[in-house]
């Protein structure tokens, strides 16, 4: 005995399985690219040698500091008044390194020291590449 799905069925089938197929998927970011010594790994003095060099591309007045239009969403407003302690309204180098390091320890629930992969494409791991990058 077949099966036989009616052409009805088949398409209230298929519309009703759309949302879950088109459902976004966390995005595998490449460590490589943030990896100088290819151990597939990230570790924290490389996560920092990496924000530092976007601070460094982010701060195109060159005068130290990024405010929020500078900042391009890569921090919300909750994280830039944590991360600005002297709450001038913007993040210096040392601020956005002391952003970084919190934020590599989010994204590394086993306390390794590392950062792989898996950890990297997890929503801290995100949050950190926006600052890597």
């Amino acid at each position: 005995m077949a099966f036989r799905l009616s052409h009805a069925a088949f398409l209230a089938l298929a519309l009703s399985a759309a949302p879950a197929l088109a459902a976004p998927s966390m995005t595998k970011v490449d460590v490589a690219a943030f990896d100088p010594d290819k151990d597939g790994t990230i570790d924290l003095k490389e996560a920092q040698a990496a924000a530092s060099a976007a601070f460094d591309k982010l701060d195109p007045d060159k005068d130290g500091t990024l405010d929020a239009k500078e900042l391009k969403g890569r921090m919300t407003e909750a994280d830039l008044k944590q991360f600005d302690p002297d709450s001038d309204g913007t993040i210096d180098k040392k601020e956005w390194l002391a952003a970084v390091a919190a934020q590599f320890k989010a994204a590394d629930p086993d306390n390794d020291g590392t950062i792989d992969a898996r950890e990297l494409s997890g929503p801290a791991g995100s949050a950190l590449v926006a600052l890597m990058r």
